[in-house]
């Protein structure tokens, strides 16, 4: 899994290695962060591109993150690609919520699902928020979601 930072410059080493040392850099420099995990995706003719990110959020200082993409060409209804999102970003958090824990690092997991029963991502909503927090991660949904529907978002558009 490649992952790069948002200045397009590739991450040679483990992703859980490289937010180990973002983490510790960050605390040696007296910032309190946050983690907020999305995954965003765009129909492209058959193709389906997804775009991962973990966004840090430094308290008062601004953020930055690194980014996985990957490309699908199964075809799958609006609700399947929601919820194939959703698993994106709960395989992330599930990777890197002892490393969190450790470093007492806030995590989020956000979905790109509109809370409003007027859009089509609408009727992914119940069974993302229960499959995000049965694993015992803080949910967010739209608007709240910046991560998924802001930063992932930017990198599939």
């Amino acid at each position: 899994m490649t992952w790069k930072k948002f200045s397009g410059e590739i991450i040679h080493s483990d992703i859980h290695d490289e937010v180990k040392r973002a983490i510790e850099r960050e605390n040696g420099l007296g910032n309190k962060l946050k983690v907020c995990i999305g995954t965003d995706s765009q129909v492209k003719g058959a193709v389906i591109d997804y775009a991962t990110v973990i966004v840090f959020l430094r308290e008062k200082k601004g953020a930055f993150m690194f980014i996985h993409q990957e490309r699908s060409n199964r075809k799958m209804s609006i609700k399947e690609r929601m919820l194939t999102e959703v698993q994106k970003s709960i395989e992330i958090a599930y990777a890197l919520c002892d490393l969190l824990d450790l470093y007492n690092v806030d995590l989020e997991v956000h979905a790109d699902i509109n809370t409003n029963p007027m859009f089509k991502s609408n009727q992914a909503l119940h069974e993302a928020m229960g499959y995000i927090l049965s694993m015992g991660f803080v949910f967010k949904a739209k608007p709240e979601a910046f991560a998924s529907s802001a930063c992932a978002n930017k990198m599939v558009h």
